[in-house]
């Protein structure tokens, strides 16, 4: 065996691959067909016209197929300083603007710049598993802040665990695993904390495009002197299904984006042409066309609620944006629980394990549940599969529940 870096031999195997690969030689009779609840990425194509404006620009635009500017494309970012200026409430600049290749790279760079081998991040749990993987493979050590029932993390339990190497509190709202909205006021007192400590507040917005409330989510952006505390992150696979392109965003102070540039120059050197057209195309023409997919995500995730909330023995913890996560009434862990799924039901869905650190019993009880590709009545149907799995007979249910 050739030398491994120890950090990255360390790091978890990618959870969405292994779950792919439960799939591997097994059959679904036509009349029950694989419900995929694994992954939220669209699995539909842009709409025509973004389409047809990537395609145009491939064969019209000559710089299209050239390296760009390593902290991204100049009408890009404008369009989001502008949008996240009015969305908002607080001015943002071009220049605090970086465009990555997809949401994951703007965390990684953006993490790159705060914190080293030894250091500590805060991350609530129920985690993001690639937001782990990085810190890993990073050598940053993660202060896990578990959320309890209520799915919201607690800024007074987070205060407890700053310590001298504590660098950054990651939030992600909506969240990925559980599809919580954090409210505003929560959102303050993060800031608050952060600010008070001298760490940066690292915010992933990835599905913010798809959260319930008209009004907006926070109001850190209008608090002054925001950019030496909070780095907000965006992506737009989501908004205009464009994961194949990798187009992401950073918003942060222009001090920030200037290590960041390093970064990036080395990762990448820039981000995808074609798909920073395609995102500039979109925020110009399809606003209209996202609030409809907004008020379809918002339908199933209604849908979503009514049936998994009436399952008996399940608990619904929370539902929104892609996601629910659900306690399961079995005895059994999540992860093997959702191997089973798939052959016993027809289902595959991520077990709380995946989101959480291994001698944590709460990733156990849980599965996340990606509900965005999944229409009102394969929702009903996922319901009544999940209603009929019965408990493995070879796992004994322990003494008290």
């Amino acid at each position: 065996m050739h030398p491994l870096n120890p950090a990255i031999a360390a790091t978890f195997a990618p959870p969405v691959m292994e779950a792919r690969r439960w799939l591997s030689g097994v059959t679904f009779p036509a009349d029950r067909p694989l419900i995929n609840v694994s992954q939220a990425a669209p699995v539909d194509p842009p709409p025509e016209g973004l389409r047809q404006a990537i395609a145009d620009a491939a064969m019209m635009r000559p710089e299209a197929h050239l390296y760009g500017s390593v902290l991204g494309n100049g009408d890009l970012r404008d369009a989001v300083a502008a949008e996240f200026s009015a969305s908002y409430g607080g001015p943002v600049s071009a220049g605090q603007v970086a465009i990555t290749q997809g949401c994951n790279q703007a965390f990684c760079a953006a993490m790159s710049t705060l914190a080293g081998p030894g250091d500590q991040v805060i991350v609530p749990t129920p985690w993001y598993f690639n937001h782990k993987m990085w810190l890993d493979m990073s050598g940053v050590q993660t202060v896990t802040l578990p959320c309890g029932d209520s799915m919201l993390p607690d800024p007074d339990r987070a205060r407890a665990l700053i310590g001298p190497r504590t660098r950054a509190i990651v939030l992600v709202t909506p969240n990925n695993p559980s599809g919580a909205e954090y409210p505003a006021e929560l959102m303050s007192r993060f800031f608050d904390l952060a600010q008070e400590h001298g760490l940066a507040l690292v915010v992933d917005e990835t599905y913010r495009d798809f959260d319930s409330r008209d009004a907006a989510p926070h109001d850190l952006l209008t608090r002054p002197d925001w950019d030496r505390t909070l780095i907000q992150l965006y992506s737009f696979s989501k908004a205009f299904r464009l994961t194949g392109h990798r187009v992401g965003a950073i918003v942060a102070g222009e001090a920030r984006l200037a290590e960041v540039e390093k970064f990036l120059d080395t990762v990448s050197i820039s981000a995808s042409q074609l798909g920073q057209i395609g995102a500039v195309w979109g925020m110009t023409h399809l606003r209209q066309w996202l609030a409809g997919e907004r008020a379809e995500i918002l339908s199933r995730r209604a849908a979503t609620a009514s049936a998994l909330g009436a399952l008996p023995g399940w608990r619904l913890k929370s539902v929104g944006a892609y996601f629910a996560w659900v306690e399961h009434p079995f005895a059994e862990s999540s992860a093997g629980l959702a191997r089973r799924m798939v052959r016993d039901i027809g289902v595959l869905a991520l077990p709380g394990t995946m989101f959480s650190p291994a001698d944590d019993p709460t990733g156990a009880r849980h599965l996340r549940v990606a509900f965005a590709n999944v229409d009102a009545a394969g929702i009903a149907v996922l319901a009544a599969r999940l209603r009929d799995l019965r408990p493995d007979p070879l796992v004994a249910r322990p003494a008290s529940s």
